[in-house]
């Protein structure tokens, strides 16, 4: 018996919705129809993220230390979710060595009172941030710069906190202390790092706005021993990219469409009129049943073991 000899089957959004609405006993006529599926599916994707780690999400990156300048904070890409492991790599080729760096909470953190002291990265916190710009600007310069100033000068620094992330125009800068000129009480951002997360250093005028940025990063401590060259390898979780036009696919691995489709159902259902209460009782119990299937295969396959680990501090 002869078979197609493809592999390929997939659902674009307009499939998926249609299949969605046909479960729920309704038929998909309009495009609002399709406008609050989207939605419902974009919802549905921000609450599998919540449940757990989706494997098809989680990429390896990479970070170069700067140990030349002090750098403290490193941004991460913009739809980060979190970071489940990393390590610090030394050395190339045959002398590469990667070694454990342990994560720590906000308040172990702030409590470190040398954030700039040198030696080898063994710590780190991760600001899990939004990746959004404020809309409205949170301040202005109140002096013109050069693209390779590392100083500041801002109208206020109310509305930013002591170390962060900005943009002013296209560029984004990395600033690691706030404070306030002694000569002329103007209000400053200090130990600037010029045209970070692959922006352009540019030159800005006075009155030029301030916008806070709310990049994703991770602080490492200490900041490295000069003269030797750190990375930061990292293993992130992303977020699922959200539903496109009608013929886009969707990003997740054919193995979970039926999980998908049945989680859309089970929404619709909730909102569309005129369904049945034990139609939606179903819809939530094959959603139920269809997650803990894509649960169960989409899991780490390797065997796994317990090892007890020995920290050291090397400087």
């Amino acid at each position: 018996m002869n078979t197609s000899g493809t592999s390929t089957f997939n659902l674009d959004l307009t499939e998926l919705t249609e299949e969605a609405f046909e479960r729920c006993g309704k038929e998909l006529r309009s495009g609002y129809d399709l406008r609050t599926a989207r939605r419902s599916l974009n919802l549905l994707t921000i609450e599998w993220a919540n449940k757990g780690i989706n494997l098809w999400t989680i990429e390896q990156g990479q970070i170069p230390i700067n140990i030349n300048a002090g750098q403290i904070s490193y941004p991460l890409p913009v739809d980060t979710i979190d970071l489940l492991d990393s390590v610090i790599r030394t050395g190339t080729g045959q002398n590469q060595v990667d070694i454990n760096i342990s994560r720590i909470s906000e308040s172990d953190y702030s409590t470190i009172p040398t954030k700039n002291a040198y030696g080898r990265p063994i710590q780190m916190w991760i600001d899990r941030q939004s990746g959004n710009v404020n809309a409205t600007a949170s301040t202005t310069l109140t002096a013109s710069c050069t693209a390779t100033d590392t100083t500041l000068y801002v109208a206020s620094t109310d509305n930013l906190p002591s170390q962060g992330y900005i943009n002013i125009g296209s560029e984004t800068i990395l600033y690691q202390n706030v404070g306030t000129s002694l000569t002329s009480n103007a209000n400053q951002l200090l130990n600037c790092f010029r045209g970070v997360n692959g922006t352009t250093a540019a030159a800005h005028s006075s009155g030029d706005s301030v916008y806070r940025n709310y990049l994703p990063s991770v602080n490492i401590w200490p900041t490295g021993n000069p003269g030797t060259q750190y990375v930061l390898v990292y293993y992130r979780m992303r977020r699922m990219q959200d539903a496109g036009t009608g013929v886009n696919g969707q990003d997740i691995p054919f193995r979970l469409i039926p999980a998908v489709v049945a989680g859309l159902a089970h929404k619709l259902s909730a909102k569309l009129e005129g369904v049945d209460p034990q139609r939606y009782l179903a819809l939530k119990a094959d959603y139920d049943q269809a997650w803990q299937d894509a649960q169960d295969e989409d899991r780490e396959k390797a065997a796994w073991r317990l090892v007890p680990r020995n920290m050291f501090y090397y400087r």
